[in-house]
């Protein structure tokens, strides 16, 4: 009889495993959407060499300003580094809808991890004229940077994720 059940129990086991090896489906988990942070939280986030599986391809984003763009729920996020000679110009387009209406009123600010690992706080402010948020970075170094956008919209929190190398 218990080898029936074990025999039973490791057949189930083999068989849950195949069928979630044969799903087609693409499901990311967001582990910082939690109860004690904000319920209304988003995120997303973007690759350095391609867009991430929930974002939309380039031509149906609209007019691009040339950065790393995602899609995420009613909000369009673009990420546009420049290099300058001692710093880097950071500029974000923080949109809604379809139609990719400008959000002038959010607080900006950005969590960069610096090639070498250390942290900087980078506040970004509302360019009017540009319809844009903009931000610069003091460091210099060669390298990969990791960039957190965090915005506040009247208390709706969007976060998207994006990187560059410099």
């Amino acid at each position: 009889m218990n080898s029936l059940k074990s025999s039973l129990m490791v057949l189930g086991s083999v068989g849950l495993f195949f069928l979630g090896a044969c799903s087609n489906s693409n499901q990311t988990a967001n582990t910082e959407n939690t109860p004690a942070t904000s319920s209304s939280s988003t995120e997303s986030s973007a690759a350095t060499s391609s867009a991430s599986p929930a974002a939309k391809i380039e031509g149906q984003h609209g007019e691009s300003h040339g950065g790393k763009i995602v899609e995420t729920g009613a909000y369009h996020l673009e990420f546009v580094p420049e290099k300058e000679a001692n710093r880097t110009h950071m500029d974000f387009y923080l949109q809604r809808g379809d139609n990719h209406e400008a959000i002038p009123d959010a607080k900006v600010t950005a969590q960069v991890q610096l090639p070498d690992g250390t942290q900087k706080t980078v506040p970004f402010t509302y360019d009017t004229k540009g319809k844009h948020y903009t931000g610069l970075l003091s460091d210099k170094a060669t390298g990969q940077y990791q960039v957190k956008i965090s915005a506040d919209v009247k208390g709706d929190k969007v976060n998207g994720r994006f990187n560059f190398n410099q």
